[in-house]
């Protein structure tokens, strides 16, 4: 069996490359990545290839499966850039899988993709995924659903499933969601206990997260056995403001929504952080995910709940954490790329 995967590099296919790669019915995987990477696992290889614009077609014959991770985060100042590299990216990967006769595709959709959440009842598979119109990340997840469904149609010999995680954590990939995220004003080491006194209360904020070998569990899981469809994927409890605070040894502090959101948009206007206020909306709109169908059907339960999945997380952040991938880097291995333009793209 010889698995693709796109985005090999990154948080998820760092992770996915590793569940495969341990799997003895795997003879194979091929990482896709825009970026030379470290020395993969056994049985791994990294190749060079961009989802936008090189011949994919090659890389995917023979394949049993292909995993679709590829995605960029940044810039949010650009859509018309993360527009080109995730949905029309996407779409030539699902094309070619089909051009080249892969039998699966596993495509890494998002809780992001799922429409606004009416209460705190959890959401199964069947839940709309129109996202939320004012964030690129959700807008995008939401249309390559809607390319998906049409997609299904036209080949309906070809397994298609759908991978919808929560948050993903890993002590690994901290140090890259600082960056993508809380941008360069935000040092790691200060999120520890003690050291934050106060957490904002937001009413109405909880997410759910999943550690990222859980989720490459999940996937690996989609990956050899015979299913398709949608899978939610989350490990509880669910997170909010009293969750973080309990952890960091903190007290929460009532805020508003809207003047947090206000913070977060005048930081984003004057470049001070990445993320833009759309995402802020669009995460305090996210459904909870009922896990379920994922338990039943690939026999999937997390091994690291979300109290271990943050405490990894954060203890990542305050050691500045990274891996031996371009994405996954630690600062000092950043800072030689902006000044030498290595990793570069035109």
């Amino acid at each position: 069996m010889r698995i693709v995967v796109t985005g090999a590099t990154g948080n998820i296919g760092s992770g996915v490359i590793a569940a495969l790669s341990a799997d003895p019915r795997v003879e194979a995987v091929v990482g896709l990545a825009r970026r030379t990477a470290g020395r993969p696992p056994p049985k791994a290889e990294y190749v060079r290839a961009d989802v936008e614009r090189d011949d994919l077609v090659a890389h995917f014959r023979g394949a049993a499966a292909v995993v679709h991770l590829a995605w960029l985060f940044q810039p949010t100042r650009r859509p018309e850039r993360t527009w080109r590299a995730n949905v029309l990216g996407s779409l030539r990967v699902f094309d070619a899988v089909a051009e080249a006769g892969v039998p699966k595709l596993v495509h890494s959709s998002s809780v992001g993709a799922y429409s606004p959440r009416e209460d705190d009842e959890p959401v199964t598979e069947d839940w709309p995924t129109h996202g939320w119109p004012g964030a690129a990340y959700t807008r995008e997840k939401s249309y390559l659903e809607r390319y998906l469904d049409a997609f299904e149609h036209r080949h309906p010999r070809l397994d298609v499933v759908r991978m919808r995680p929560g948050f993903v954590f890993r002590r690994g990939a901290a140090t890259e969601q600082r960056r993508l995220f809380a941008g360069p004003f935000l040092p790691g080491s200060l999120v520890r206990p003690g050291l934050i006194p106060v957490v904002p209360d937001i009413p109405g904020l909880r997410v759910q997260v999943v550690h990222t070998a859980d989720l490459a569990d999940a996937v690996h899981r989609a990956v050899t056995r015979p299913v398709r469809g949608a899978f939610n994927i989350a490990t509880g409890p669910v997170v909010d403001p009293r969750f973080v605070a309990d952890l960091l040894g903190a007290r929460t502090v009532p805020v508003p929504a809207a003047a947090v959101r206000a913070v977060v948009g005048a930081a984003w206007r004057l470049h001070v952080v990445p993320a833009s206020p759309g995402l802020f909306d669009a995460v305090m709109r996210l459904p909870l995910l009922d896990t379920t169908r994922a338990q039943s059907e690939l026999d999937w339960r997390p091994r690291h709940d979300a109290a271990e999945t943050l405490k990894e997380f954060l203890a990542g952040l305050r050691s500045g954490a990274g891996s031996d991938t371009a994405p996954l880097a630690p600062d000092r291995h950043r800072l030689h790329e902006i000044f030498t333009g290595v990793g570069r793209r035109p």
